[in-house]
Formats: structure tokens, C-alpha cells, sequence
């Protein structure tokens, strides 16, 4: 992991037959299956026209499938993950100011984005998951073929390399207009490493992510610092109050990490849940 400088090699560390990613009713996927996945996206989006530092804009719902599509997309090209209850006038914004090549949606999605990227002339790619063959698979499907264009070039194409941008965010845009914040791979796996070491992240750790992943927290110290100590990632659809503990008792964690206010939801119910949090003892919580 220390000499890892892009996702790629980050995520090569993790031992074959272990669990990767995880979720509710669905097989597990291993580490050699997530790499597989990331091979088979790289090379797809690349027969698309994709490839390194190209923008594609991420628009699914939170879950297994959104955490594999933005290691898969980040590892090949640039990720652009977009919070999926943005309104079309947002879209607009957005995905004009990342000049995005691509949009990737999931197969049956009507969200607005569609529509806004049609208009923009920006190819939409569909995603379709195949939760049988483990948490977070899925195989691309190209769009109108008229918006793809000719496979990427040797140099244009393959895996990421260190100081190509993995990924692109926003600011809040609190007090301006949003600005886009560039992160190279380099960065992502320098601050993954930091979160691993303030953890102390091993193999035998399962994270239980219940934080949206269009946001640096979420995808970051949910997803990709666990996966680069070999840990499991257990993928929830999203924050549910309700729903945390029978996640808990599924997925058997050893840690989450959330923000304050989902930890006192949290713990507005534990009192409720006292068997199952005898039961489930954590290594450690995480707030952020």
C-alpha cells in the first residue's frame, strides 16, 4: 500500500478470495472480482472513447454499484460523482462546469440528468447491474451510438496514472458560486493512507458505510481507505435511522463512520437495540 500512487494499486493489495464489497440479499464480491470489474469498466469505457482525465459524471443511487462504478470510472478515467437529487436546472450547472465527456446513469434511471445531457450533447452511458455475480457488478452499455466516439488512443487510454486527476467535486458554494476541487490519484492515496494509519485498518475490518458516496467523506474513508488495508466494505442504500441496526446485524461490522447528526439518530435508538449491539461489539466509530 505505502508505494501505491494510483487506485489501481491501491486496490491490488487486498487478497484475492476476500470480500471486497458487500450488501443486503446479494453475494459477496472478492477482490479478485473487483479487479476483474475494474479491467472489464477500463476497457469498455476506453472502446467508448474514454480514458484518462476524461470526465464522466456519476449519477446513481447510494449502494454497492455506485462504490464499484466510481472506483471503476475513477481507475480509467476522471470520476464526477453528482448527488442524485439534484433538479435539472442543477444538472445543468453542474455538468456544464465539469465540461463532462460522459454521463453514466443506471439502465432503468429517469433521472433529469438524462434529458439535461441529451441536450448538452454529452454521451449517456447505462449501466447494468448484475448483483448475481457480487455486490457492486454491473457491465456498461453504450448509448446512441452517435454520441460515442472512436476508442481511446494508446496513450489516452489504460489505468489512471498517479498525477492524473481521479477525481472531481465541488464546494458547498455556501457563500459563491460552486468551485471544482481536483483530487490526483496521488492525493486519494495519500489521504487514504493517513486514514488507515490514524485506524488502523487491517484485513480482518468490516465498514459498514451508510454516508452518501458523491461526497469526499463517503467515498474516501468509507470506500477506499478500507479496501486499501484489504477490509470489507458493507454498502448501505443510504442513512436510515430505522434500518442501522438490522444493517448491524447483518453485516457484523467492526466500524462505521458517519456525522453528528446520524450518530445521534443513532443513538436515539441504541437503548432499543441493546442485543444487538452486545452482539455486534465495534472497534471504533468514526464522525467527521
Amino acid at each position: 500500500m505505502q508505494n501505491a500512487h494510483s487506485l489501481q494499486q491501491l486496490l491490488g493489495h487486498g487478497e484475492s478470495s476476500a470480500t471486497a464489497l458487500s450488501a443486503t440479499a446479494t453475494p459477496n464480491l472478492s477482490y479478485s472480482g473487483l479487479r476483474a470489474l475494474l479491467a472489464q469498466t477500463m476497457q469498455s469505457l476506453n472502446q467508448m472513447g474514454i480514458g484518462r482525465q476524461d470526465r464522466v459524471a456519476i449519477v446513481l443511487q447510494n449502494g454497492a454499484t455506485m462504490a464499484s462504478a466510481f472506483l471503476g470510472v475513477a481507475c480509467a478515467a476522471t470520476a464526477a460523482p453528482l448527488n442524485p437529487a439534484y433538479r435539472a436546472e442543477e444538472f445543468e450547472f453542474y455538468l456544464g462546469d465539469l465540461n463532462a465527456k460522459a454521463l453514466l446513469v443506471e439502465s432503468d434511471s429517469t433521472t433529469p440528468a438524462i434529458a439535461v445531457a441529451e441536450k448538452m450533447g454529452i454521451a449517456v452511458i447505462r449501466l447494468q447491474p448484475t448483483p448475481e455475480r457480487g455486490a457492486g457488478s454491473f457491465t456498461l452499455l453504450a448509448g446512441d451510438p452517435a454520441n460515442v466516439a472512436k476508442p481511446a488512443s494508446t496513450q489516452h487510454g489504460g489505468y489512471a496514472q498517479a498525477d492524473d486527476i481521479a477525481l472531481v467535486l465541488h464546494t458547498s458554494g455556501t457563500t459563491s458560486r460552486p468551485k471544482i476541487v481536483p483530487l490526483t490519484h496521488r492525493n486519494v492515496c495519500a489521504t487514504a493512507r493517513n486514514i488507515c494509519a490514524v485506524t488502523r485498518f487491517s484485513a480482518s475490518d468490516c465498514g459498514l458505510n451508510i454516508m452518501p458516496l458523491f461526497h469526499i467523506h463517503g467515498l474516501i474513508a468509507g470506500v477506499i481507505a478500507p479496501l486499501a488495508a484489504g477490509g470489507r466494505v458493507f454498502c448501505s442504500p443510504g442513512f436510515n435511522a430505522l434500518k442501522f441496526f438490522g444493517w448491524m446485524q447483518e453485516a457484523r461490522p467492526t466500524w462505521f463512520t458517519a456525522v453528528p447528526t446520524m450518530h445521534q439518530a443513532i443513538l436515539a435508538r441504541a437503548a432499543n437495540n441493546v442485543e444487538i449491539i452486545a452482539a455486534n461489539p465495534l472497534r471504533f466509530i468514526r464522525s467527521s
